[in-house]
Parts: structure tokens; C-alpha cells; sequence
């Protein structure tokens, strides 16, 4: 039996793009003969992004409040819990992660290599199509030192949003999941647990459009807020899966 996978879009102010997005999806799976699912969330959008996914037939879910990165993707997880999937996996709204990759993010898990997988923009310096600003690349670079330090584990691209699960912890975040910082923070927490994981190199494309989630006025309160709860999980206590 096939696996049942799940693209979770975040969307918040994606007019510009999120039906590109979609048809890129869809293109795709037609042309190669993926079964690919797809379920938008819609984090409130002030823009024409409802519009656009109702006109489109587009599977979403229209939030009535905005939660934010954090609620809108647990929201997904929830939907993928419901529905039973295999494998789940965080697809960006904005144009920046590429349809072609996700074959190679959920590899590992077909193969019962890695229980989740981050598609990483630096592990391979060949990929290096989309340049991060310097303080950004800077500022990942802290935060994999803190989380190597947490955990044992080396990250290269801790603030990654392109990512996949399988099934144990799909249920797992459908119940708890951070509402800010979730890439690097639920990356630290899923290591302490010593869950199996891979890093593999994706290609990334600059955003075409929409509101980022991270704001260049908050990346020192971002930075400060991570590492500070990183090192909060360092004294937690986790129950090894393994």
C-alpha cells in the first residue's frame, strides 16, 4: 500500500501567489504521477487569498482568527491526524520551496531511514540559488551551535520550513506545537527524543510575493527568544522513542 501524503501550506497575504503555488502542485504530480494531497491553511488573510482559494477550488481552511505560523501549521497537522496520513509535509505558500524537492524530503522516511526530514539550503553548498542575508545566515549559525549543544545533533538550516514527518509525529504536533519559533524549536525537542532524522539538500527560490512570518525588526527578540528556550529544553526531561 502507497503512503498518503500531505503538503500543509501556511498562508497568510498570499494573493500573489499561493495559486501559483498550487498549480505548480498539481502540475507536477500530473506530469510525474505523484499522489500528492494538499491542504492550505488560511491564517485569516486581509487580502484576496480567500477569494482566490474558494474561486479555485483550492482544499483549504479558512482560520477565523490569525494564529500565526505556529497554529497555522498545527492546523494542518490536526487535519493530517484526522485523516490519517503518512507522512506530512510543510510546504511554503510564497514560492520559495520547489514541488521537484519533496520526493527527496520524504525519501528517508519511505525507506524507514529518518522519522522527519529537513529540506536544507546549506548542507550542500552546491544548492546555493537562494542566498539568505548575511545577518540571517549568521543568525542560523548561532542557533545550530545552541541546538548542537542541546542535543549532540548538527543542524544547517535550523530555521528550514520545508520539512516532513511520518505518522507517530504527525499525532504528536497535532497536540503540541510551539506558536512561535517552531522550526528550530520542535527540531530541538524531536532530537532530544532521539528520533531519527536526515537533512537534505534543497534548492530555494526568493519569495514572489506575501508577508514573511519573520519580521527584520524582531530578528533580535527572534534570536534572544530562541536560544533562550533551546536551553530551556536542554534541562526538560523527554522520553526516548528509541
Amino acid at each position: 500500500m502507497s503512503a498518503k501524503i500531505l503538503l500543509i501550506i501556511p498562508a497568510y497575504n498570499e494573493q500573489e501567489c499561493i495559486l501559483k503555488t498550487y498549480d505548480s502542485i498539481i502540475t507536477y504530480c500530473a506530469e510525474y504521477n505523484m499522489d500528492y494531497d494538499v491542504i492550505v491553511i488560511n491564517d485569516c488573510s486581509k487580502d484576496s487569498t480567500s477569494a482566490i482559494l474558494d474561486i479555485n477550488n483550492i482544499p483549504h481552511i479558512d482560520l477565523i482568527h490569525n494564529l500565526g505560523i505556529g497554529g497555522a501549521v498545527q492546523t494542518g497537522y490536526k487535519y493530517a491526524k484526522e485523516n490519517n496520513y503518512d507522512i506530512a509535509v510543510q510546504f511554503d505558500g510564497d514560492g520559495q520551496h520547489d514541488i521537484r524537492y519533496v520526493q527527496d524530503i520524504i525519501k528517508p522516511i519511505l525507506e524507514n531511514e529518518a522519522e522527519f526530514v529537513i529540506g536544507s539550503r546549506f548542507v550542500d553548498n552546491k544548492n546555493d540559488n537562494f542566498r539568505s542575508s548575511k545577518a540571517r545566515r549568521i543568525g542560523i549559525h548561532i542557533i545550530s551551535f545552541f541546538i548542537k549543544l542541546v542535543t549532540g545533533e548538527k543542524i544547517y538550516d535550523t530555521t528550514s520550513g520545508f520539512r516532513a514527518v511520518n505518522k507517530d509525529i504527525i499525532e504528536q504536533f497535532s497536540k503540541s506545537y510551539p506558536i512561535e519559533y517552531p522550526e528550530p524549536i520542535t527540531t530541538t525537542e524531536l532530537l532530544k527524543k532521539k528520533y531519527k532524522f536526515s537533512e537534505v539538500p534543497v534548492k530555494m527560490h526568493e519569495r514572489i510575493g506575501g508577508t514573511s512570518s519573520i519580521k527584520a525588526w524582531k530578528s533580535i527578540y527572534y534570536m534572544i527568544n530562541v536560544i533562550l528556550t533551546i536551553l530551556i529544553i536542554k534541562i526538560r526531561r523527554y522520553p526516548s522513542v528509541h
